[in-house]
Formats: C-alpha cells, structure tokens, sequence
C-alpha cells in the first residue's frame, strides 16, 4: 500500500517487533533506496519523535520503545540508515557496514524528515538519537534542521578507543584508503553476525537479560537485518565527522543526553565535553546504566521514557528512586 504520496509499501516485520507500524520505501536525492517506518498513537497531541538509531540498528528495534512513547502522546517515525536494515546496502558484502560518507547520512535523514511531512505526521518534531544517531543528530542541529528539542542517549560524539589504538586507527583507515584496502573489516571488531551477537552478549549492552534475546531473535527470525564489522572507511569517515563535530559550537535548542556509568562502546569523555558547553542543557548518569539506556526491562524503560518525554514537553519531572543495578 502506497502513502498519500506514491511511496510504496516496504516490508515490517511486527512479528518480532511487538506492535503494528506502517513501513514504506523512501529515496535520497542520490536515489539510494531507504526503507521509513513510522508508528500511529491513539493520541499525537505532543507531536512526532524521530528516532536516529544507532549503527548496526533497524527500525522493529524500536518497536517497544515506539509503543510506549504512543501511550504518552506522541507519533514516532524512522528509517533504517544507508547500509543497514532494509535498506539500500553501501558494499559487496551486505554484513559489511559502509558508507561513503558520513554528509550521507544527512540526506537519509532529510529523505525521513520530507516523508514525515507528507504523511502530515504532527509537529513540533522531536529528536531522539542514540550512539551513531546521536553523531548524525548534532550534525542536523548544526544545520538548522527544524527540530524542536533533542534527547540523546549515549552518543557517538567520539570513537571509545585506548589512545594507543586510537593513533594506530588513524594511520590504519587513513592508509587503508590509499591501498585499496578500506572495505576491510575494522581491527577490534566483530568481523560477522555470528561474531557480533557473540561480542553484544559478552560485552553486555543491557542489564536485562529478556531485551537482549528479544533483539537477538530479530535477527535471527530475520538475518537481513543484521550487520556484523564497519569497514575501515566507515572508522575513517567517524573518527573525521566525531572530531569536526567536537570543534564547533553547540546548538541554540532544549537538549538532555542520557549516559550510563557503564558505557564502553562512546567516548564518555567527549560526551561530558559537549554538555558541559551546551548552555541550557540537561545531562543525567545513569547509574548502573550500560549503552542501551532504553533496551531494558519495562520498569526500566518507562521510568527513562517519562524523563524524555518530560524533556520534549518542557513539563516538571521528579525522578522515581533508582531502580537497583545487579550484581
């Protein structure tokens, strides 16, 4: 079924995604093919949330997140990035994650933002990005796309490297370049699907044990979602975008960045940088907090859920007490 401006169907999987949404193929103005999902509430008087994932992610990830963010009034809407999910793949090898570059990713998210325009989703527009959606995220707010507040969970606003790998990955993609050699899968990380879900489980990327092995079986009941190593041109495109994006100023909106005391995959230190150079902002540890703030238990979820949504609506908000962190 096509949307009211010819777009046709593409394909959702809400079978593993716990809930409904309509799905539809959109292009950027480089004619890459790009699937957008976008989710309907009984209510959307708080306006429409586009969420950036992150890489590696697909929109029936944020199934739940979606559905809860409905029942406090709010439409949602995204898109599977270049490279990734259902959309167009950027390299011969379709586990590979690729990109050009990184200004890419910027005509992604105008393609999503002119889809939600035509469907007639409700304004004010809402941004909430997580790890490389957080990296995309600022560079849209750097450029005046019109969003109205921004949330942020744990960002890619630096590469968490130790500093020694760090100067060898500079020389490494950078060199890679002039050999021919930059579709190579990046030194350190996980070479295929198998190797990825492998390292997300040992790593520990959410302190609930039945949200991870809800992401797991997406994958699983459908591969093709899946994304396994960045290429070294991927590590080389991210570490120039983190760092010019760390030189300039910050953006003139409400903004509040989630970051948990766990984290290991973003560059903390980066993050408290930019916050703390961001007049007006709000920016929370999460205690006991790993990378996926929001790919936890419902008790969990939902106590970050109202604080986001708090921040989007400019309304009072009161913590809840900490929930307890394991171990």
């Amino acid at each position: 079924m096509a949307d009211g401006a010819g777009r046709p169907a593409a394909p959702y999987f809400a079978d593993v995604a716990d809930g409904p949404a309509a799905a539809h193929w959109i292009a950027a103005t480089d004619g890459v093919r790009l699937r957008a999902v976008h989710w309907h509430g009984p209510e959307t008087k708080q306006g429409t949330v586009l969420i950036l994932t992150g890489r590696t992610e697909y929109a029936e990830k944020y199934g739940r997140i979606a559905r809860d963010l409905a029942a406090r009034g709010f439409g949602c809407a995204t898109l599977d990035w270049r490279g990734q999910g259902l959309s167009d793949r950027a390299h011969d090898d379709a586990t590979r994650g690729h990109v050009e570059s990184f200004a890419e990713y910027q005509d992604d998210l105008d393609a999503l933002i002119s889809h939600v325009e035509a469907l007639g989703l409700p304004r004010p527009y809402h941004m909430l990005a997580h790890s490389m959606g957080g990296c995309i995220g600022l560079r849209a707010l750097t450029r005046g796309v019109p969003f109205a507040t921004a949330c942020f969970t744990a960002p890619m606003w630096g590469v968490l490297m130790r500093p020694t790998l760090r100067v060898a990955a500079w020389g490494l993609s950078s060199a890679s370049r002039l050999v021919g050699l930059s579709h190579l899968p990046s030194p350190g990380r996980s070479a295929t699907l198998e190797d990825a879900a492998e390292a997300a489980e040992a790593n520990m990327l959410t302190r609930d044990a039945e949200s991870f092995e809800w992401v797991r079986r997406q994958v699983e009941a459908h591969p093709e979602l899946g994304l396994a190593a960045p290429s070294l041109h991927w590590l080389h495109e991210a570490l120039h975008e983190t760092r010019a994006l760390s030189r300039l100023p910050s953006p003139d909106l409400p903004c509040l960045t989630l970051l948990g005391d766990e984290e290991w995959v973003v560059d903390s230190a980066r993050i408290r940088n930019r916050m703390a150079r961001w007049p007006g902002s709000a920016f929370e540890m999460i205690a006991g907090g790993r990378h996926e703030l929001l790919i936890e238990d419902d008790a969990t979820r939902g106590a970050r859920l109202d604080r986001i949504a708090a921040h989007f609506t400019g309304s009072d908000y009161s913590a809840a007490p900490q929930l307890p962190t394991e171990g």
